[in-house]
């Protein structure tokens, strides 16, 4: 590669110029170069050199491309719910250039070989992805081999959701964290108490509940605040990180800031779904409205909004779990299936809350790009518009109306709760590793097969490992 006397590249593929780059904390009315997938300068606009192309993004906002730390792609198992082609061009859309794919899928990502089956799958990604790898009860000798073969974190299912994964006993997670703690992987935790919630199933059935506040009641507030606890108390034990997944409630969060106080490496989310409704959705919407955790009364959503203002709650994510209309809408709330499509709206949807001025474009970008991308060890190479980073872009227009309409979104998902929301602020190109993935509002078809599986790169301080000589691995190797 030539360079000139700056030590930039003598040409360049793509300058965006005219454009407000945004960080987590400010905006400059900047240019970008980009050559061979990474930012090489980012400044005015006669500091940049020759391009092969020119972006004009006068009167654009230039956003660090959404990392989506929670998305269900349902391939293997489930295509006819979606698969990895029309999750990550929905994704694109959306101005995501990065998801996190969970591993309930059929077979469940639990062992190397569900692993590469699962990363043959995605080899028609648009966008860049990073895989979970299952913790459960009867796959723990198959951890470390989940991480020799590339999984970027794991998932827990401390309580049960789609695909009906056994919860793993207190002692297998425990193991799990012995295990994975000392590789620096995060663990991410479905944290409401199964035991809890299937008690309270079946005695609500039993009493001739099938109504959609039926769901709500079997899982009240305090199914997340014992299981959040838990996992606080494990992770401090062996030094694991973890993460909350889908907070729903006010209640969990003085577990979480707790266990943040005492220095456990401890991240959660939220979702648009939990911060836009209440309990009056069920009502309205019936089935639809069907997630696991459910979407909680308002109080908890006020809570909710207190949390990510306070830092407290760490990143926004989606849980993009969708369904067919036929699986949502039945009459007896406990054959819906819960969830739906989300990785498309998300952008949309809380550039609407920055033009209501419930969070600044600075704080969007934090919780949307940068904590993700710290708390997954991808920082600074993603979640940041800066030298040697990824050009992972979205260009948005703040100003941009649009509608939430189903019909339109890439995902196969072909039903959404947020159907008919008027929105202010859509991405209107997006950019995974320089090239062009959505533009113009349009996909670009030809990157399908563009997006490059992702782990933890060495930006995270080394794990800080407890009671590892007590350990099951410690103890069992023992010989008196």
């Amino acid at each position: 590669m030539t360079t000139n006397e700056t030590g930039l590249p003598a040409t360049v593929d793509l300058v965006i110029e005219g454009g407000i780059v945004v960080s987590d904390r400010g905006e400059s009315a900047s240019c970008l170069a980009i050559d061979a997938g990474r930012i090489v300068a980012v400044g005015e606009a006669a500091c940049m050199p020759p391009a092969r192309e020119h972006l004009n993004a006068t009167g654009l906002h230039l956003l660090p491309g959404a990392i989506d730390a929670h998305v269900h792609f349902r391939e293997p198992g489930y295509t006819h719910k979606e698969d990895w082609e029309t999750g990550t061009a929905s994704a694109a859309m959306g101005g995501v250039t990065t998801v996190f794919e969970m591993p309930n899928t059929n077979p469940p990502t639990g062992t190397p070989d569900a692993l590469r089956r699962k990363l043959d799958a995605a080899e028609k990604a648009y966008v860049d992805f990073g895989i979970y790898g299952l913790l459960a009860e009867d796959n723990l000798a198959h951890l470390e081999s989940l991480i020799e073969g590339g999984v970027a974190a794991f998932k827990c299912f401390m309580g049960n959701t789609f695909g009906n994964l056994p919860s793993p006993s207190t002692g297998a997670m425990l193991e799990g964290f012995e295990i994975i703690a000392p590789h620096g992987l995060r663990i991410s935790l479905h944290a409401e108490t199964a035991s809890i919630m299937a008690h309270r199933q079946t005695r609500l059935r039993a009493a001739g509940r099938s109504d959609p506040l039926a769901h709500l009641a079997s899982r009240p507030a305090i199914v997340a605040v014992e299981a959040v606890s838990r996992a606080a108390v494990l992770a401090e034990w062996t030094g694991a990180r973890i993460h909350v997944l889908h907070i729903s409630s006010g209640d969990e969060l003085a577990p979480l800031r707790a266990a943040k106080d005492r220095g456990v490496d401890i991240t959660g989310e939220t979702c648009p779904h939990y911060l836009l409704f209440d309990e009056h959705a069920y009502a309205r919407m019936g089935s639809l409205i069907r997630v696991n955790p459910p979407v909680r009364e308002l109080h908890h959503q006020q809570a909710l909004w207190r949390g990510l203002a306070d830092g407290t709650i760490d990143m926004i994510a989606t849980d993009h779990a969708p369904h067919t209309t036929d699986e949502k809408l039945v009459p007896d709330i406990w054959n819906a299936d819960c969830g739906f499509t989300g990785v498309e709206t998300q952008m949309p949807l809380m550039l609407t809350q920055v033009a209501a001025g419930r969070l600044s474009l600075c704080d969007y970008v934090r919780l949307s790009a940068v904590a993700p991308a710290r708390a997954f060890g991808l920082y600074p190479r993603k979640g940041a518009l800066v030298p040697g980073a990824d050009a992972d872009i979205a260009v948005v227009d703040l100003a941009r109306r649009g509608v939430i309409e189903a019909a339109r979104l890439a995902s196969r998902g072909n039903i959404t709760p947020f159907e008919g929301t008027e929105v202010t602020g859509l991405p209107v190109h997006t950019l995974v590793r320089g090239a062009f993935v959505m533009r113009d509002r349009q996909l670009v078809t030809a990157r399908k097969g563009h997006g490059r599986s992702v782990r933890r790169v060495q930006s995270m301080p080394e794990p800080v490992l407890r009671h590892a000589d007590q350990s099951l691995a410690a103890v069992t190797s023992v010989r008196l």
